[in-house]
């Protein structure tokens, strides 16, 4: 016959029925419902990679030579002739990188650091 346990009163408080996490991704999820329900709109943005960038203006700002732009930035210094010449066009991850350097190049050198 098998035996029955006895439950037994804890003095200890009650654990909180959700954490914080718990809670939040319980909201987002209600959230992504809504959306997809087409209920409420979400914040978006769209992403604009420029067809060309004018290189030397970036770093004549940053007040820097060819040979330190390249080196601070992990460039090619060969290839930043090119662009800078009109002979190459940089890549789409180069005209990216470039776009995000003539705005936060501080951004850019923070994450390149070792």
């Amino acid at each position: 016959m098998p035996t029955r346990k006895k439950r037994v009163a804890s003095s200890r408080t009650s654990k909180p029925k959700h954490s914080r996490l718990g809670l939040r991704l319980i909201a987002a999820a209600k959230e992504a419902l809504a959306h997809a329900r087409g209920e409420i709109d979400l914040p978006s943005y769209e992403i604009v990679v420029p067809e060309s960038v004018d290189v030397a203006s970036i770093r004549r700002a940053l007040r820097l030579s060819q040979t330190k732009f390249a080196a601070r930035f992990g460039l090619d210094v060969t290839a930043l002739h090119a662009w800078e010449q009109g002979r190459r066009r940089p890549d789409r991850a180069a005209r990216v990188l470039l776009q995000v350097i003539a705005r936060e190049p501080e951004a850019v050198r923070r994450a390149l650091a070792g």
